[in-house]
């Protein structure tokens, strides 16, 4: 799996004439060359259902005379580019219009993508009707006739469907199309029924060629669905919708996985099928940079233009980021992620729980809440599901809303006897009932709060603010004391906002009355009672996150990095296990609201940043320098951590600390 790959849409319309007329094996190669691409993703069949090579399975495109999909591999491997082909899975406009009754179909009969056939756009496949057979033929004759370097389907996942096909699915097997939990289970049977298919048809030909299924988003919690893949492409445009915090979250769980995966984002201004936008280079070098924290590899998404030339701004784009990547390699692979703090996604615990199916897919910010919060605190952590190893960890966090069974239960009760700390915020911690507590926090449940808002009075100062009644705008949990300790109180307003009882331009002031425990620290952990993470991820509530900053300096009183970046900095620690080496990443850069899309334009550097690590033998750090420029970096050594000051950081740093002899762990 390489480390600078370019994902190459080509989605074009028959109506459009001379399709890649103006190909030029050459011009390919050059652009390749200037944008430091080492694999590149060209099309056998696009979202308009035309293939661009000759074809028995398909049909070429009326408007193009040549094998392009040939000329592109062998122009591409004579410089040793490698080339994963892509198929369109989940839409062929060509063929929804002359077999519409195999398309995925809503409970009142409305297609996917665009729900009739007046409107401009695609219409998506079910595939448990015949045009799966079609699809698997088409996906043959492509690793048959061509030497591809791998698989890559797109649009593709669990659908709930009620085409006639599924409803006469559900029916022969004595279920009812109208319960939504068959059609859901239905859509998880179609999909995997379709990977193993596709699986087994490429392994026919070519065993163990890479294949990855695109649905946009891992869901954290379904090992099943995701290890259908052969290895993860992780879309993530922050300017497409997906915003800046979206890929730091799935590249935490993914890289839990033990699987290969890249960070995919794009070169455009906004987001896929737009012609002429283009980012700002420093936005691409962060992104790009960022996957590599991540213990990522890199591909960006460009939009081939039907004449067939590479653009040649895109790729002067694409390699000022690439050239920096090239450089960083080395540093970059068969790392793991060196963590603190686990965090329990919200949503890979709604897929575990046995009573959770009904909140599958409901809202979710928690999870991106945590990331957020952990990231400006520069905490190493990871994101994990219910079949992780808690004990991997020093703390572990269940954001909001996560309902606590008996099986998690013990594990949650063996990870804290053996000197493991919780966070557990609002609902978090309740049984699936939502009636009691599950695990031991040193409270009682009494009840949601019918007060909103309310307020919290810390008992202790909070970062740069003083003690105050700060207002908690989210439901807040009314619990009392059995064996633990209050770090702070909730206090009530006089009034809920209503016609009659309503003060001033908002809600209500508070009473400056102590109505409870609103913060709780017993011998596990401590117990916070309001949705902390969503609502920092929805308005950015700045005492909210000094409420979890304070819960974990005196849950991990002694974190494992610790450094003076700003609250935008990131900061990673990868392991080289065969190199015996850990690597620090280091990134700085603000982007800014500009209308609806965040923007990167300026990267400002920062100077003389310092960072501490504790490590059990520091004395066994061989040496420090800053990679790729291999400048050594003086640094200290102290009872158990090493200390070290970057002289210039400018947008990604690396600094590697190299062992003397065998792996030993972070603290």
């Amino acid at each position: 799996m390489r480390f600078r790959q370019v994902h190459l849409d080509f989605h074009t319309s028959e109506a459009i004439p001379g399709i890649a007329n103006e190909f030029s094996k050459s011009q390919f190669q050059s652009m390749l060359r200037a944008g430091h691409v080492d694999s590149i993703t060209v099309f056998s069949k696009c979202h308009h259902g035309w293939a661009y090579h000759p074809s028995e399975a398909n049909e070429i495109h009326p408007q193009l005379s040549f094998d392009l999909l040939g000329e592109m591999i062998t122009a591409a491997h004579d410089i040793g580019v490698l080339t994963p082909v892509y198929l369109s899975a989940g839409l062929d406009e060509k063929l929804a219009r002359r077999h519409p009754e195999w398309l995925i179909r809503d409970a009142e009969d409305r297609t996917r993508w665009v729900k009739d056939f007046m409107t401009p756009g695609y219409h998506e496949f079910c595939l448990n009707t015949p045009y799966l057979d079609i699809l698997l033929a088409q996906i043959h004759e492509v690793v048959s006739r061509y030497d591809s370097d791998g698989i890559f389907l797109d649009i593709v996942g669990v659908r709930k469907c009620r085409c006639q096909y599924c409803v006469d699915a559900l029916r022969a097997s004595g279920l009812d199309p109208r319960d939504e939990a068959s059609v859901i289970a239905l859509g998880e049977q179609t999909y995997l029924n379709y990977a193993r298919r596709v699986r087994e048809t490429i392994d026919a030909v070519k065993p163990g060629l890479p294949v990855y299924h695109n649905n946009g988003h891992q869901q954290r919690g379904r090992r099943d669905l995701v290890q259908v893949n052969s290895h993860l492409e992780l879309e993530s445009l922050p300017t497409g919708g997906w915003g800046y915090d979206h890929f730091p979250l799935s590249a935490r769980y993914a890289q839990t996985l033990g699987m290969k995966f890249l960070g995919m984002t794009g070169k455009f201004h906004t987001s896929w099928g737009e012609f002429g936008g283009y980012k700002h280079p420093n936005a691409l070098r962060f992104e790009a940079a960022l996957s590599l924290a991540h213990g990522a590899k890199c591909s960006i998404g460009d939009q081939l233009h039907p004449s067939g030339i590479m653009d040649e701004a895109t790729y002067a784009l694409i390699g000022a980021a690439y050239a920096e990547v090239e450089a960083k390699e080395q540093w970059c692979s068969g790392v793991e992620s060196v963590a603190d703090i686990a965090v329990l996604s919200l949503e890979a615990a709604r897929e575990a729980c046995p009573d959770g199916q009904a909140l599958r897919g409901a809202r979710n910010l928690a999870d991106a809440g945590a990331v957020r919060m952990l990231t400006e605190g520069h905490y190493l952590f990871d994101i994990v599901d219910t079949f992780s190893d808690f004990s991997a960890y020093k703390v572990l966090i269940l954001p909001d809303e996560v309902p606590v069974w008996p099986e998690l239960a013990t594990a949650i009760e063996i990870f804290t006897a053996g000197g493991g700390k919780v966070l557990a915020t609002g609902r978090s911690g309740l049984n699936t009932a939502g009636d009691a507590f599950a695990l031991n926090l040193g409270i009682n449940w009494l009840g949601t709060n019918p007060y909103r808002p309310a307020y919290f009075y810390p008992h202790f100062t909070p970062g740069a603010l003083l003690p105050a009644s700060y207002v908690m705008y989210g439901e807040g949990q009314l619990v009392e004391l059995h064996d633990g300790q209050s770090l702070g109180n909730l206090e009530n307003p006089y009034f809920n906002r209503d016609v009659f009882t309503f003060c001033s331009h908002q809600h209500t002031p508070g009473t400056r009355e102590d109505n409870g425990p609103g913060m709780v620290e017993s011998s596990n952990g401590i117990y916070i009672a309001w949705d902390v993470f969503s609502e920092y991820a929805e308005a950015g509530h700045l005492i909210l996150k000094e409420m979890v900053l304070h819960a974990l300096s005196r849950l991990l009183p002694q974190p494992a990095l610790r450094t003076n970046l700003p609250v935008r900095g990131i900061a990673t620690l990868q392991y080289q296990q065969a190199e015996q080496r850990y690597v620090n990443h280091l990134l700085y850069a603000s982007p800014v609201l500009k209308g609806r899309i965040e923007v990167i334009e300026d990267i400002v550097p920062l100077r003389d940043i310092s960072v501490s690590l504790r490590l059990l033998s520091p004395a066994l750090v061989q040496r420090v320098y800053l990679a790729p420029s291999m400048t050594a970096l003086p640094f200290t050594v102290g009872q158990d951590e090493i200390s070290y000051i970057i002289p210039c950081l400018e947008n990604h740093q690396m600094v590697v600390i190299e062992l003397a002899q065998e792996k030993y762990p972070v603290e």
